[in-house]
């Protein structure tokens, strides 16, 4: 069985959405951020690089959401999630969510994880990463919004891994300073998403602590 660590307002939501989508037998262990438990020796044996999520497997450990995404649809033989009977329509959904990990998320980090590029007492350069968050995380969004999202979910007419993933993200937009309004059809795509039942029992499922 599988066991998912993750922390509740963290990208590991993307996951475990995915996880009740193909309905999996697993268990989750919750990660408490406001004690740095990810940091905690025990969790760094689980995740060297301290970071949310980690997915148990029967052979081995696996991070890094875009490569769980995927590894979830194959070993539920799930693979038209990941439109894999096309190798085009597979690699665009690889690109979407690299782009979304490799960009968006980092972006959206910035705001409160400065750290992690600069010291951790250089309040100068924190500040301003803060302040430049609003513009990078919107233009991000403004590009997925153009280009990316073909609706009405984010490959067409199919739900793919791109959709939890994207999902995960745009639930913190607006903290991070993006206007809803300049970005309708990912707002329409939050929506939708937030209305399967498989969402709202991954939702409350991490923010009962229960798993």
């Amino acid at each position: 069985m599988l066991t998912l660590y993750f922390a509740p307002h963290t990208i590991s939501l993307a996951t475990h959405i995915l996880l009740e989508e193909v309905g999996a037998r697993y268990s989750t262990v919750r990660i408490d951020f406001k004690s740095t438990e990810q940091r905690s020796p025990e969790y760094l044996k689980i995740n060297p690089k301290g970071r949310m999520p980690a997915l148990v497997t029967d052979r081995g450990i696996l991070t890094e959401t875009p490569a769980m995404l995927v590894y979830v649809a194959q070993a539920f033989r799930r693979p038209e999630l990941a439109l894999m009977d096309d190798p085009f329509a597979f690699a665009e959904v690889q690109a979407v969510n690299s782009y979304l990990g490799s960009h968006l998320h980092v972006a959206h980090a910035h705001r409160m994880r400065g750290y992690r590029w600069v010291d951790a007492d250089d309040a100068h350069s924190i500040a301003a990463m803060q302040r430049k968050v609003p513009q990078s995380v919107g233009e991000s969004f403004a590009m997925i919004e153009r280009e990316m999202l073909k609706g009405p979910w984010v490959m067409g007419e199919r739900f793919t891994i791109c959709d939890p993933y994207l999902f995960t993200l745009a639930q913190w937009l607006e903290a991070d300073g993006v206007d809803p309004k300049t970005i309708p059809k990912v707002m329409e795509h939050r929506q939708r998403m937030s209305e399967r039942a498989t969402v709202k029992k991954a939702i409350a499922a991490e923010l009962s602590g229960q798993g």
